[in-house]
């Protein structure tokens, strides 16, 4: 029987973070990261197989570098864990023990069993699973009528794709009045649905799927609210992923009320050597301080980081005590993203704000080729200036400024102190040096702040 310093149940983007930093920090100890399958997928990469992406193995991932570092890496299954005898079973039937054991299971797709039809033939999901969406994809090739249910992040991108397809009629059904709305504020998830529509999906809002139809047990049709029928030939469910944990409940781990494994600041678990990192794990909101439900690999592969380093003692302390959420997107040519705070979570949590906004060309002169309207909206506390979420859109640069401005929420700036950032500007890069759009922001939300005190 086989014994290892420490073994990662899984290789999705947070265990082959813990296991690269964790080989680099500690080289002389055993580690052993036990994966699914041979082929893993980017997660966030799973829309751009059905377009933009010429095959399923262009968005392969898997553990190279943490096995170039001298990691071990089985394809075998865990099916129990035993966290006081410190051993683990295999599908295979093998046992192998453990000195420290991390959970990196990840996330699995919510099965919409809630809806009679759901089990019949060509009903797909998006699974992080590599032969499943290749599977997918095969089926597609001669399908010309595609439902999408689920108006998230995942459910709008496979969408947006689809329909990048000439020969195909892509419909997609959400329940909330916009898509995005779980992320993005009213304004910007209205902005990203119109978006979507302008992208040749037939978007329905403000809908429910009360069936799935089917003949010869076949998808035929889905049966909307409304009474309306859209005829089909593949229905793609996207209503959601949860923590998949079964593992760690059946060994006894603490989960918290979502599902996920309970841990600390460091990723330690309840249990003595036993760990969690990533989508499996719990996150904490930065400013409510409650359980939250976010899972993103940008943040899991954070949290693994942080693991690595301190598999075997504090030795570098973890600088966000709460999950941010920092969400990025783009459709049909248009770049969104949010950080933190915006209207519909601030009012649930009774947060009270004020929000500013700015537009401007984000090269310059705004002429020049290449160039997009980039908008900036800060949500800003109105008692001391401090920045509380953030939202923009416009060209691809909004992806890495949404980052500066996590970075300043994680460093508890204010809009005092982001008016005198130092920023370097170029025509064909940057917004001019005279209204870069988050200082400009910045300007205005000072302005109310002062309104508001006098």
């Amino acid at each position: 029987m086989k014994k290892y310093d420490v073994i990662i149940i899984g290789a999705g983007p947070a265990g082959i973070v813990t296991g690269i930093i964790a080989k680099k920090q500690f080289p002389d100890k055993s580690i052993l990261m036990i994966q699914e399958n041979e082929k893993g997928l980017v997660p966030c990469g799973i829309p751009y197989v059905f377009h933009d992406l010429d095959s399923v193995n262009e968005n392969a991932m898997g553990p190279k570098g943490f096995i170039d570092l001298g990691g071990e890496v089985m394809t075998d299954p865990v099916i129990d864990v035993d966290v006081k005898q410190k051993k683990l079973g295999t599908q295979s039937g093998d046992t192998v023990m453990f000195d420290k054991l991390v959970f990196a299971t990840g996330s699995k797709e919510v099965i919409a069993d809630f809806i009679p039809g759901f089990d019949l033939k060509n009903v797909f999901y998006i699974k992080k699973n590599f032969e499943y969406i290749e599977n997918l994809i095969n089926t597609l090739k001669d399908k010309k009528n595609i439902v999408v249910v689920g108006g998230g992040f995942i459910g709008a991108e496979v969408a947006e794709q689809l329909a990048k397809n000439t020969d195909k009629k892509v419909s997609l059904i959400e329940s909330e009045e916009f898509c995005f709305s779980k992320a993005f504020s009213y304004d910007l998830s209205k902005i990203a649905t119109e978006q979507l529509k302008k992208a040749n999906v037939n978007v329905y809002t403000s809908t429910l799927v009360e069936r799935v139809i089917g003949k010869d047990g076949c998808v035929t049709a889905v049966q909307l609210n409304n009474n309306k029928e859209i005829k089909t030939d593949v229905v793609i469910f996207s209503v959601g992923y949860k923590p998949n944990t079964e593992l760690a409940k059946n060994a006894g781990l603490q989960l918290n009320k979502m599902g996920a494994i309970h841990v600390d600041n460091y990723g330690r678990s309840v249990e003595k050597d036993i760990y969690a990192v990533g989508d499996c794990s719990q996150t904490i909101g930065f400013l409510t301080g409650r359980s939250d439900n976010i899972m993103l690999a940008s943040t899991a592969t954070a949290e693994a980081r942080v693991l690595g380093y301190n598999l075997y003692g504090v030795t570098i302390k973890n600088s966000f005590m709460g999950t941010i959420g920092i969400f990025s997107s783009e459709i049909n040519g248009l770049s969104m993203a949010s950080v933190g705070l915006n209207e519909k979570n601030a009012i649930t949590a009774n947060i009270q704000f004020i929000t500013a906004q700015f537009s401007a060309p984000d090269r310059h002169p705004g002429a020049i080729k290449g160039s997009s309207l980039l908008t900036a909206k800060l949500y800003v506390s109105p008692s001391d200036g401090s920045i509380l979420g953030a939202e923009i859109w416009g060209g691809k640069s909004s992806g890495e400024i949404i980052n500066t401005l996590g970075l300043a929420i994680q460093n508890e700036l204010t809009v005092y102190e982001l008016i005198s950032l130092q920023i370097g500007t170029h025509p064909l890069l940057t917004s001019a040096p005279t209204m870069p759009v988050i200082i400009k922001a910045a300007e205005i939300a000072i302005s109310k702040i002062q309104s508001v005190n006098k």
